[in-house]
């Protein structure tokens, strides 16, 4: 079930009314309740698959609560513990390995072995990817590592547990939020609060314009050019690929801010996941701003447990790369992922080194750290780094990607013309609009990164005005929001993860 299909738009206003009007006692199983329909509304068998994910950790968790409270023996309760943990590992992460990674290992090994002389035979098996299994599969794992760690309390009510494992709005596709911040929204009576519905509802106007206004408009013109990079000039693939790092901004930020405001509605607070990531001066500014949910949690449950940066330079390096080759895996089971992983991790490996030139460089050129101009130009070059690496993150393989690349440093069929780009799906009208927005989307992240929230102050207007702003934004977003004789909702991106 979509967010930006028509049954989400019956069933959401259905679910925050019956919420609203069930007694408290009902509320939480009427959430976990609907949580699991929304879920089933892609296949009803992979609710067996988050339900075994849910039981796992939460028997894990009392196992660990149980064992901490009753064994007097430090070593013995060391023993034990390190058993539950392990077990919730294994079970969680081979659920994970064989519905994404099965196939993929699989043809690894077999190009390896037939690579080695050593003839073969492999058939991949017809395995469906469950919808956001790797999101609420992280997101128990780090229920179970808070338990173990002491970092947050055993949940022993099952049905809340399970409510924060599917909890609707972020369940396939995050933010994936931590045990000891969702659980606690979870355990607070909600009540009818109309700041929460105003609030949550300019949340969700704002990522319904991200996702249908300004992504599903660039989706149009990199899908054409993406799918046959040969037939178009150099400087097009260019535009495109710097158009795919707006439609994935504003999909995947979108996907979450509406998250963020259905939650809020019923009264519960997510994570923002976004802040203004393409406004980063360095790519390790640009992941802390990026997917900030996967980010933290890679850094709390891999990059620190490694060592972090607490036993020298050459080791960070190592734990930022493996973090970011992992990272790339987990987006997906192809090597363009882990590549496109992989040269994040670089990027930062790199700038860790020449960092002290660059200093010794702005000085002898006396260039303030607080320039203008130098904060515009590694901007400018950060985004330049990011955008390259989502090359290998859009194209449909690794071959794919090459032939992008290779389309863009031969700088072949000439120059882009109006007619070429018109071409790729868009009209002058739309072309027009895709631009105006991007311009509202640059001013909204410039006030995001001076800290200035533009949904607090339309809430401090008279009511007239809110009123009047609300309903312009949603004329708009009605009117060109979709286009074309048919209603065709467009998936999020982030679904295949």
């Amino acid at each position: 079930m979509l967010f930006n299909s028509f049954r989400f738009l019956v069933f959401f206003p259905t679910v925050v009314l019956f919420y609203y009007l069930l007694p408290s006692k009902w509320k939480k199983f009427f959430l976990l309740l609907a949580s699991y329909v929304f879920y089933m509304s892609w296949h009803a068998g992979y609710a067996l698959l988050i339900l075994a994910s849910t039981c796992v950790t939460w028997l894990c968790g009392m196992a660990l609560a149980r064992i901490r409270e009753r064994s007097p023996d430090p070593a013995a309760c060391r023993r034990g513990m390190n058993a539950a943990m392990t077990v919730s590992l294994l079970i969680n992460l081979g659920i994970l390995f064989y519905f994404k990674y099965f196939n993929f290992t699989g043809e690894l090994l077999y190009g390896v072995l037939n690579g080695l002389g050593l003839r073969t035979e492999w058939t991949a098996r017809d395995i469906l990817l469950p919808v956001g299994i790797s999101f609420y599969t992280f997101q128990a794992i780090g229920y179970t590592v808070d338990v173990y760690r002491g970092d947050t309390p055993a949940e022993r009510n099952f049905a809340e547990y399970a409510l924060f494992v599917s909890f609707f709005p972020q369940l396939v596709a995050g933010p994936i939020e931590r045990s000891g911040h969702l659980l606690q929204e979870l355990h607070r009576p909600a009540k009818f609060d109309w700041e929460n519905i105003r609030d949550g509802f300019l949340l969700m106007l704002w990522g319904y314009f991200l996702k249908l206004v300004i992504a599903d408009r660039a989706a149009v013109i990199v899908d054409a050019v993406y799918a046959a990079p040969g037939e178009f000039p150099a400087s097009l693939l260019v535009l495109a690929t710097a158009l795919f790092a707006l439609q994935i901004y504003c999909d995947f930020a979108g996907y979450s801010t509406i998250a963020m405001g259905a939650a809020k509605i019923l009264g519960i607070s997510l994570m923002d996941n976004f802040n203004a990531p393409y406004l980063s001066l360095t790519v390790a500014e640009f992941w802390r701003k990026w997917h900030i949910s996967l980010t933290s949690w890679f850094r709390d449950y891999l990059y620190i447990p490694l060592g972090g940066s607490r036993r020298g330079k050459t080791r960070k390096m190592r734990n930022i790369l493996i973090v970011f080759l992992v990272s790339g895996l987990w987006h997906g089971a192809d090597l363009s992922f882990v590549i496109w992983g992989g040269l994040n991790g670089l990027y930062q490996v790199v700038g860790e080194l020449l960092a002290p030139l660059r200093t010794r460089l702005r000085a002898k050129l006396h260039i303030p750290e607080t320039s203008r101009i130098r904060r515009v130009i590694s901007c400018v070059l950060t985004f330049q780094l990011v955008d390259f690496a989502w090359i290998f993150f859009r194209a449909d393989s690794l071959e794919n990607a090459f032939a992008v690349i290779r389309c863009m440093a031969a700088g072949s069929r000439g120059i882009m013309t109006e007619q070429t780009l018109l071409s790729c799906g868009l009209d002058r009208g739309n072309l027009l609009l895709l631009l105006l927005s991007v311009i509202l989307l640059l001013l909204a992240d410039f006030c995001k990164k001076r800290g200035l929230v533009i949904r607090e102050r339309i809430c401090r207007k008279p009511p007239w005005i809110r009123v009047l702003i609300v309903g312009i934004s949603l004329y708009l977003l009605l009117l060109f929001g979709r286009w074309g004789p048919e209603f065709n909702a467009s998936g999020f991106i982030y679904f295949q993860f």
